[in-house]
């Protein structure tokens, strides 16, 4: 007891002294004395005697000592009084912002993200959402030093991307690209040229490991390592065959493997060849890297051609080639390919392997006749591979000159069709690429300037005739064919354009979706937050199944708060007073003539609905089908199953007082 005692003396004289920071410390220095002897209330009260400011003691009542662990409360303060005007803060979905303001009255920070300025936070939110800005994470250097942010950036590129992964964790290749891209760091169009100057400058840095897999992250080792013989000592008892490529390849730098003694290249050999063996039946792709190794350092075994037969058998080659970085698809396909026969096999393949495999492929062998008659043959058959499809279209000038190929419209005619329908896995990057040939306005002309006036006309109008290309896209190109050629003119098919209206709701949807969205991310994400972080108390996180589900969960939820914030700042709230009854659009009621007799409509915005009062949201089939009829005017009712039928407006009429009541906004709410 006399531990206790002279903790809560030293509480006392700092409630005495107003001393907060130390009555503070002094909880945290003594948490082993107090937890079970002292009520958390009784913490909390001396808390807010140490101090008359009122935000600080906003921030004690905040961190809620009424519940848990003295602990757990002393962590919520010790983040709260971080939480200053001034002060920079983390959102994972919103990145760093500034406290604005920390409101003691209703206990609210609010805090100017870039993309969302003013946005508020309720105490318990913000312990759960936020968390203090290191001053060494890149975003703080952008914010308090932009020109050190500016110069790490173009100067050294590869301390930049050391820099992001100290701020974000160990990373994969596309997720760096997708955080640097999100954060306005690297422009999408520029990264490929950004990320070959970072990689040169991160590969001479033994600190760093570059995967050789781009899922795999790039991390940031402790100490670099010395490759001396301690290190092969180990790397002897080396029994993980991915562990065991990266090694090899790490080590056998050129300048070193020449000068290794014969012991250690035995132990590599040994090393390599345990690893193939470990690669069998389990990962392609993997067998075809430790392969390529093999007979790149012509390690004697395993055989090369016993390698070889392996990744024929069964096209396990094909899996190993869909699975493989770009950078490595060149060193399989030489593996392969020793004669005519195993040429022959590869060319036969095409239609099955990934594009990085047929671009090596057709490349590397351009000047062999089989190759290209086995090319030609693919792309003259009704349905062509979309890889070779996707090859020969982007780069058509090294290819016109092959008599074995289909004439260029036959090949654009297969470009068209691919740019068409739900695509999936390689197909849906072939038919990515080839809509950004199609809006490439340098390639289009080129590729008109090979065609001649008949062939033009053929591409235009099957290009018009593709109503499944996304709309806006394929009314630009359209309009841009007929320029580069302004005789297709005469081929345009006039489309009636439909009225557009403003997205629109009543004010009672909108308050009820804008409430939603408040309980989204004031209570359901912090809600979730601690689930994750109880979750990790359960040890191993890669077995850890309440951890990955409530890591899934907010993934969802952080999807759904992106969606919803962007419907409540795309549709507006209204009462539409200014619909006209001369047609059929939202705010009009409908009286229609159907199969079963007459009905009433009220057609209202996008979140509105209400079947028993008749009321159809605007965007719902019913009445997209009847938008802009006139009186007396039919109309197609929608149907699951069966013959379609038609209805009849019979007239349209202003919203009834009733209705217009519906749409006020319910008590307790607001916009």
């Amino acid at each position: 007891m006399a531990d206790i005692k002279e903790t809560m003396d030293k509480l006392n004289e700092c409630a005495a002294n107003l001393d907060f920071d130390g009555a503070v410390k002094t909880v945290r220095a003594n948490l082993a004395d107090i937890e079970g002897r002292l009520k958390p209330s009784a913490v909390a009260e001396v808390l807010k005697k140490a101090t008359k400011d009122r935000l600080l003691a906003s921030f004690v009542d905040g961190a809620d000592f009424s519940r848990g662990k003295i602990d757990e409360s002393l962590v919520r303060l010790e983040r709260l009084t971080g939480f200053v005007p001034g002060a920079l803060v983390l959102n994972v979905s919103w990145g760093l912002g500034k406290v604005r303001k920390a409101d003691y009255f209703y206990k609210r920070i609010t805090v100017d993200f870039k993309t969302k300025p003013g946005h508020q936070f309720s105490y318990a939110a913000a312990v759960d959402m936020l968390v203090p800005a290191p001053e060494d994470h890149i975003l703080v250097v952008r914010e308090i030093d932009p020109v050190r942010f500016d110069k790490l950036l173009k100067e050294t590129p590869g301390e930049f991307v050391k820099a992001v992964l100290k701020s974000y964790g160990d990373m994969s290749v596309q997720r760096l690209e997708d955080v640097c891209a999100a954060n306005g760091f690297v422009k999408k169009t520029v990264w490929k040229a950004f990320w070959e100057k970072a990689r040169a400058e991160l590969r001479s840095d033994k600190r760093v490991e570059i995967p050789v897999k781009r899922a795999d992250p790039i991390r940031i080792k402790e100490s670099a390592e010395d490759f001396g013989d301690r290190w092969v000592e180990r790397f002897s008892r080396e029994t993980d065959p991915k562990l065991i490529l990266a090694g090899v390849r790490e080590f056998t730098a050129p300048s070193r493997f020449k000068t290794v003694s014969d012991e250690t290249k035995a132990v590599l050999e040994d090393r390599l060849a345990f690893a193939v063996t470990a690669a069998r039946k389990t990962d392609d792709a993997l067998y075809a890297r430790l392969a390529c190794l093999v007979k790149a350092f012509g390690f004697s075994r395993p055989a090369l051609a016993e390698m070889r037969e392996y990744l024929w058998e069964r096209k396990r080659f094909v899996k190993a080639a869909a699975a493989l970085p770009s950078r490595d698809v060149g060193a399989l396909v030489e593996f392969l390919a020793v004669d005519d026969e195993t040429k022959g096999r590869l060319y036969a393949a095409l239609p099955d392997l990934p594009f990085a495999a047929v671009s090596e492929i057709v490349t590397r062998f351009a000047g062999e006749a089989a190759l290209r008659e086995a090319v030609g043959a693919l792309l003259k058959a009704p349905k062509a591979p979309a890889t070779l499809v996707t090859l020969v279209a982007g780069r058509y000038e090294q290819f016109k000159d092959w008599s074995e190929l289909p004439s260029l419209a036959v090949v654009l005619t297969h470009a068209i069709a691919l740019g068409e329908g739900r695509q999936s896995g390689e197909t849906l990057k072939m038919q990515n690429m080839t809509r950004r040939l199609f809006s490439d306005v340098k390639w289009l002309e080129k590729m008109f300037s090979f065609l001649d006036a008949s062939d033009r006309a053929v591409i235009f109008e099957r290009f018009q005739a593709s109503i499944a290309w996304e709309a806006s896209t394929h009314h630009a190109i359209t309009v841009r064919m007929s320029k580069l050629d302004p005789e297709l003119e005469k081929h345009v098919v006039k489309i009636e354009k439909k009225r557009e209206y403003v997205r629109m709701t009543s004010r009672r949807s909108y308050a009820l979706k804008k409430a939603e969205y408040l309980k989204l991310i004031n209570e359901d994400m912090p809600a979730n937050v601690k689930r994750i972080e109880f979750a990790k108390s359960y040890g191993d996180l890669s077995e850890n199944a309440e951890y990955q589900y409530a890591k899934d969960e907010q993934r969802a939820l952080m999807q759904k708060q992106s969606l919803m914030q962007k419907d409540l700042e795309d549709v507006k709230a209204g009462d539409f007073a200014g619909a006209d009854t001369s047609e059929v659009m939202p705010g009009t009621g409908v009286v229609v003539a159907v199969p079963g007799g007459e009905r009433t409509y009220w057609i209202l915005g996008e979140w509105d609905n209400d079947i028993e009062m008749g009321i159809l949201s605007s965007k719902a089939q019913l009445a997209v089908n009847l938008m802009g009829k006139k009186k007396g005017e039919k109309f197609n009712l929608p149907v699951v199953d069966g013959p379609s039928a038609e209805g009849e407006v019979k007239d349209i009429i202003p919203l009834s007082d009733r209705i217009r009541e519906w749409m006020a906004v319910p008590a307790g709410l607001q916009i």
